[in-house]
Parts: C-alpha cells; sequence; structure tokens
C-alpha cells in the first residue's frame, strides 16, 4: 500500500484551490475524483458571482471568508486572464416597505466588512438601469461575475505545475476511510480500485461530504453534519439584455432568515442573460429543470415588468449542499481539523455551498494554516 501525505477528495473548485495552495514537490498529494473531470458538480451549477459579503452574520465564516476572497479572486482574474467582469449589483426594493430590509443589509454588509456600499434613491436606479422597477436599492460595487471554469483550469495549472506528477485521479470514488493510529487507510471504487495510507484527509467532497465524514467515525447526526440537497433552476432570457448589472430582489423576511438572496438577473460574460436560482430541496440528483415558468416569470416582474413569459426558457440547475433543513435558520460553513473529535489529520469542509466560489482563495489559505500545524 502506497503511503502519501495528504488526500483531497472532491475536485471542486475548494478542493481545487485548497490542492493548489498546499501542494508542493516535497509532498505527495492525491485528488480523488468520483466524477469524469473535476468542477462538475456544484462548482460548475451556479451563478458565477462574486459576492461582496452582504448577507452573511457579522463574524461567521461566510462573511469573513467572503469578504477575504473578494479582492483576491479578482487578483487572481487580472493576474491569471480569467475572464471576469465587475459589473456591480443592485438589491432592489420594489415598495416602501422593503426598504427597511435593504438598511438591515448595508448595516450587516458595512459591519462585514463588504466595500463601498450605497443606498440608492429611485432616481439613481433608473440612472443604472432604467428598466428596473424600484422605490430603492442597495448598491455594491464590488460584486461581479467569472468564467468559474477558467478559474478552475488556473487552480488545476498550479497544482500540475507544484507537483512532480499529475495528481489528480479521476472516476474514483472514496468507499471507505479507516482511521489509524498515525493516519487514515483511504479506500476506493473506480475503474481501478485502491488503497492509499495518508496522514492528512481534507474533505471537500461537496454533495457528499457529509458522508465522508461519517465514514471516518464522525457522528454526523450528534456533531450537525448532515447534508441537504437544495436544487435552484435558472431560466435564460431569449433576446437582448434588458440590464447589464446583476439585480436582486430585496429578500422578504422569510427568506432573509434563512440567507436566500431570491430569483435574481444574472448577465454572462458574453451578453446573455439568466435568472435564478430558487431553492427547494430534493432527495436525488438530478438535473433537469423542473420549476414552473409562470412562477418564476412572476417573481422576476416585480422588478422587470417589461420581461414576458414567452421571453424565457429553461436554462440549468444546480444543487447546494446546504447544512440547514427547510425552514430551518443560518447556518455557517464547517471548517475545521476534528483532532478535539479524536480525528487528528481530519479536515473536515461540510456545507460549503454561497459564497464558496468567491470564499475559495480564502479557504484555501485557511486550510492550508491547518496543514501546516498538522505536519510542523
Amino acid at each position: 500500500m502506497e503511503n502519501v501525505d495528504i488526500i483531497v477528495i472532491g475536485a471542486g473548485v475548494v478542493g481545487l484551490a485548497i490542492a493548489s495552495e498546499i501542494t508542493s514537490r516535497s509532498r505527495e498529494l492525491y485528488i480523488l475524483e468520483k466524477e469524469a473531470d473535476y468542477g462538475l458538480a456544484t462548482s460548475s451549477r451556479n451563478s458565477e458571482v462574486i459576492h461582496a459579503g452582504i448577507y452573511y452574520p457579522h463574524d461567521s465564516l461566510k462573511a469573513k471568508l467572503c469578504v477575504q476572497g473578494n479582492p483576491m479572486i479578482y487578483q487572481l482574474c487580472e493576474e491569471n486572464n480569467i475572464a471576469y467582469k465587475r459589473t456591480g449589483k443592485i438589491i432592489v426594493a420594489t415598495q416602501e416597505e422593503e426598504v427597511k430590509e435593504l438598511e438591515n443589509l448595508l448595516r450587516q454588509g458595512q459591519h462585514n466588512g463588504a466595500k463601498n456600499l450605497e443606498m440608492i434613491d429611485e432616481e439613481k436606479v433608473h440612472e443604472f438601469e432604467p428598466r428596473v422597477k424600484g422605490v430603492a436599492a442597495l448598491y455594491s460595487p464590488s460584486t461581479g461575475i467569472l468564467d468559474v471554469h477558467s478559474l478552475m483550469k488556473y487552480y488545476y495549472k498550479k497544482i500540475k505545475q507544484n507537483s512532480t506528477i499529475d495528481p489528480l485521479i479521476l472516476n474514483t470514488k472514496v468507499v471507505n476511510l479507516t482511521p489509524k493510529r498515525d493516519g487514515y487507510i483511504v479506500t476506493t471504487k473506480g475503474q481501478e480500485s485502491f488503497s492509499l495510507k495518508t496522514t492528512i484527509v481534507i474533505n471537500a467532497a461537496g454533495l457528499y461530504a457529509d458522508k465522508i465524514a461519517e465514514m471516518a467515525g464522525i457522528e454526523v447526526d450528534k456533531e450537525r453534519y448532515q447534508i441537504h440537497w437544495c436544487k435552484g433552476d435558472y431560466f435564460s432570457l431569449r433576446g437582448k439584455p434588458p440590464v447589464a448589472m446583476l439585480v436582486y430582489p430585496a429578500p422578504p423576511a422569510d427568506a432573509y432568515r434563512i440567507k436566500l438572496t431570491g430569483i435574481h438577473a444574472i448577465p454572462d460574460l458574453i451578453g446573455r442573460l439568466k435568472f435564478g436560482p430558487n431553492a427547494y430541496y430534493v432527495n436525488r440528483i438530478n438535473y433537469n429543470v423542473e420549476s414552473n415558468k409562470e412562477d418564476f416569470w412572476k417573481a422576476i416582474t416585480s422588478y422587470l415588468p417589461s420581461i414576458q413569459p414567452n421571453d424565457l426558457h429553461p436554462d440549468m440547475s444546480g444543487i447546494r449542499p446546504k447544512l440547514q433543513r427547510p425552514g430551518e435558520s443560518f447556518r455557517d460553513f464547517i471548517i475545521q481539523h476534528e483532532e478535539k473529535k479524536g480525528f487528528s489529520g481530519l479536515i473536515n469542509l461540510i456545507g460549503i455551498e454561497s459564497p464558496g466560489l468567491t470564499c475559495s482563495p480564502a479557504i484555501a489559505k485557511m486550510v492550508k494554516k491547518m496543514v501546516h500545524e498538522i505536519l510542523k
């Protein structure tokens, strides 16, 4: 059985970001991915938004890592020819009673450290986006979009440059994780099934991160580590986009409590516009668009009344690994070395949903510190 230093389970954007930070020619590392390529699940099925850090409670990992990750992502894009656009974003109140929610978001975002947030009036809303209906809006100039596939390609290229071999092993599912006195035996099933002995396991398995933690022996029910699959659909707009910025509705009180951002307008880098995602919990992985178009249309016309039902057509869907059950309040990322639970060398990343893409370089730096502590 081969002995290695580190195994990263999961080659989504977060797993790749982590591996790109900790890969070294003096350290043997493998990345195990059960799919046929990296980033095929949650990482490539999202809005591709660079978030500012507005929606998340102060002192949460989501807030801290998003505010840290925002400028890091822009710098990565700028220095490595990764396509991006600093579109800016408005969160729109269509009724006076929604303005209070925007003011709450403004205070929270400012407390978190989100940059240059500003409340704007109806005249300024129409100056930014003439076809948007709104009495006021929260403006976030540091919000933008990027090409997540190019970002993942950059992370993977960096991994290979820092390795003596290509450490990414595809079509390989982890089926057992056995703790030993000085590490773990990781057993896989795939085109070639094998086992590896490793000092450190980094669990970045996304939709299946709770299953990996359970394999190691963690009581996921007791620790509240269960992942709940939350699906979101998107519809694309036919014809010329009526907006150039990201446009979000003001969150109603119940959505604000559980930190859902609502069906928003998302420009892409090639001049198209899509809307989404909504949110509904599912028990199986299925990427068909299952939502009712009329419901989407009604939500969109609250802030873009010129859109007609026939302008929309199904685009894609994604599934988020949420820690909260339906109706449950906010849950933060779990990113921790499980030494106190008796699992030295196991680093769990569980519930890494939005804003995980924006946070990815900051998460990687955080995990790198944990790895250094374990190996010192």
